[in-house]
């Protein structure tokens, strides 16, 4: 099998692109981060759900992006909440981490070159998100084109790097549907920016609103825990 290199962070997304990748025939190395979040439970679920798709290559690396702050994520910056979906989109929210998945590719990009893989997936969305400007096809492309010149394996093997974003073009309704025809367990994922320490979600903040948009969508209850009434809509 092909081994590639998963970005897991143990959410709704990234959980359905390692059931993509492993449908697709590919030896899933998962790379999941601890930079500084505000919350650390997301790193249980992304092992939980390593454990769960019988992932043996699943490495946390730690960066600590709080000494930049910046973000809502990484500092004491309130996370936004209620809003609709034409607020979400309207600009770049404060829970954008700055160069967040630049800095994640980069990890994986030396991972995949280490483990001679050509293949890196990434669960980016440019439809139903919040706004964030590299989760755009246009950067993933860029980056791309960047990382098949700057690796050894790629300028001296000509050993093409491919990023995958299986998820782009969809709906966060596409997302789950596909995700449980594919026989995902979203029980065993966190998806909130607000997440208690026991791991119940807000309902309330981008995240959780987009989330619970996609299982209304398919008329399908989400299976997550949340400590709002307002999960049931």
């Amino acid at each position: 099998m092909k081994k590639a290199v998963v970005l897991l962070s143990g959410g709704l997304d990234s959980t359905t692109t390692v059931a993509i990748a492993q449908d697709q025939g590919f030896e899933v190395c998962a790379l999941s981060f601890r930079y500084g979040q505000r919350h650390a439970f997301e790193l249980k679920a992304a092992q939980r759900v390593a454990k769960n798709f019988n992932i043996h290559h699943h490495v946390i690396a730690t960066i600590d992006l709080r000494i930049f702050g910046g973000s809502a994520l990484t500092s004491d910056l309130a996370v936004p909440k209620g809003r609709s979906l034409e607020q979400m989109t309207a600009d770049v929210p404060v829970t954008y981490v700055p160069a967040r998945n630049t800095v994640f590719l980069s990890f994986a990009l030396a991972w995949a070159e280490v483990l001679d893989a050509s293949d890196i997936f990434v669960g980016v969305n440019a439809l139903d998100y919040s706004g964030y400007p590299d989760c755009r096809p246009e950067y993933i492309s860029a980056y791309e084109r960047m990382a098949n010149l700057a690796t050894k394996a790629a300028v001296e093997a000509g050993r093409t790097l491919r990023i995958h974003t299986p998820l782009i073009a969809m709906t966060k309704g596409e997302i789950i549907r596909t995700g449980l025809d594919l026989g995902v367990d979203y029980s065993i994922t966190s998806t909130c920016y607000d997440v208690s320490d026991d791991g119940e979600a807000c309902a309330e903040c981008d995240a959780c609103l987009l989330r619970l948009k996609g299982f209304a969508e398919n008329n399908v209850p989400d299976p997550g825990s949340y400590r709002h009434s307002r999960a049931t809509v």
